[in-house]
């Protein structure tokens, strides 16, 4: 009767729309007052939660993200890939979704990912004749490849949460997201085959080509340098983090000569606001955990679920549909720090594995960033787009669809996740 009381009241604060992070510390803090536990609990619970060496990659990374953004570097991308395959059927759409799965490599955030992407993408689609809902469907879609292609900040996250190696966190998100981007982009050239006012746009020329090349090169090959010295060993993701954002400011204001002063003082200030939110949530988490740890809810909850779900596949199954309901009114971090903790202690003896199941789980919550009423890239796309939310909404339900295919393939192909970190 505790647990369910004590969801109650979580679900209940969150939907009145109190921040989430003054949520869970403030229930968290309530139920060790209220279980006789002594107060000295919370203040150690952050200091152990927030005194962690993974964590100092996500104001990095942040910081990466934002260079990159002000530099123009996405802008940059999509001159690049359109210049190679915009002459394909559905060229313009395929270079979108390309250019979403590259700046998500350098970036790990969906929301700059969508917004880097989607400034360029929108006029230079709906110019060629491309339906505006899908348009606007496509790059709220393709912007949450930006937590799934590592870098990853809630794979970090996750990995923080259960202790798992980070390293394999991002390896293991590499295949689900080759397959998410084919998937898109198989779905955007029939699409655009069959779009009536679809205009083919003309073959660039060598020259052109080259030369959007040479602007590309280096924002390329920093993704390149991330993913290779995290697969390699050379550095920890914290250390890659802190690369990237130096590499970055050479990059922007260096090599591109695209970053301002102005531009660099408001990427920090970004960043800054970005990392206090996130951490202080992940604080309020922690308190949180460990309140329903004293109270034994992992506990209850793995026990039910061994009670009740002998099958792994069965216990899949309800958490798929539980993060889908819930993606219609908590954000993704939200949810992973609230729904992890309670569910990773019955992995185990389920014979599931944890980096299987963070992928698992990413991908799920990539579904709350586009389903409304709070999915974050729908609102990042309606004030680009200036449009109108049910017309965005509209537009992102296919993506739905082919990202949870990608759930069903990850879970009947194990080792689209698993094969790189642990067998390649």
């Amino acid at each position: 009767m505790s647990t369910l009381l004590i969801l109650l009241a979580l679900f209940a604060l969150l939907v009145a729309g109190v921040p989430v992070a003054f949520v869970l510390g403030g229930l968290g803090l309530l139920l060790l007052v209220l279980g006789g536990f002594s107060e000295l609990m919370v203040p150690q619970a952050l200091l152990g939660g927030l005194d962690n060496f993974i964590l100092l990659s996500v104001p990095l990374f942040l910081l990466m993200s934002n260079i990159l953004l002000k530099g123009g570097v996405g802008r940059d991308l999509f001159t690049a890939v359109q210049a190679w395959v915009g002459h394909w059927p559905g060229g313009l759409a395929v270079a979108t979704i390309l250019s979403c799965g590259l700046f998500a490599a350098i970036s790990g955030s969906s929301v700059a990912t969508a917004a880097t992407i989607a400034t360029v993408a929108i006029p230079e689609m709906e110019a060629r004749g491309y339906p505006r809902r899908f348009v606007l469907g496509l790059l709220a879609a393709g912007g949450t490849l930006g937590i799934l292609i590592p870098p990853s900040i809630p794979l970090i996250v996750y990995g923080f949460i259960t202790e798992e190696s980070v390293i394999k966190l991002f390896l293991a998100g590499i295949g689900p997201g080759i397959v998410l981007v084919g998937l898109f982009i198989v779905f955007a050239m029939v699409y655009s085959h069959w779009s009536p006012d679809y205009q083919r746009a003309g073959k660039a020329s060598w020259a052109e080509r080259w030369a959007a090349s040479r602007r590309a090169l280096p924002s390329v090959a920093l993704a390149a340098l991330i993913v290779w010295g995290i697969y390699w060993g050379v550095f920890t993701p914290t250390e890659a983090a802190a690369v990237g954002f130096a590499a970055a400011v050479l990059i922007t204001a260096v090599w591109l000569r695209s970053l301002s002063w102005a531009d660099f003082k408001a990427a920090v200030v970004q960043s800054m606001t970005t990392s206090v939110t996130i951490l202080m949530i992940v604080a309020g988490a922690k308190i949180f955990g460990k309140a329903i740890t004293l109270y034994r809810i992992p506990q209850d909850v793995s026990l039910f679920i061994a009670q009740n779900f002998s099958e792994a596949w069965i216990f899949i199954l309800v958490v798929s549909l539980l993060l889908v309901v819930m993606g219609f009114f908590l954000e993704a971090l939200s949810m992973m720090l609230i729904m992890v903790p309670v569910l990773a202690p019955s992995l185990v003896s389920l014979g599931i594995d944890p980096i299987w199941f963070g992928i698992f789980f990413v991908i799920l919550i990539e579904v709350a960033l586009i389903t409304p009423p709070v999915g974050l890239n729908l609102y990042i796309i309606q004030a680009i787009g200036k449009a109108p939310m049910g017309e965005v909404a509209a537009g992102v339900w296919p993506f739905l669809v082919l990202m949870l295919l990608t759930v069903l393939l990850c879970y009947l192909i194990p080792d689209l996740v698993l094969y790189i970190p642990f067998k390649l």
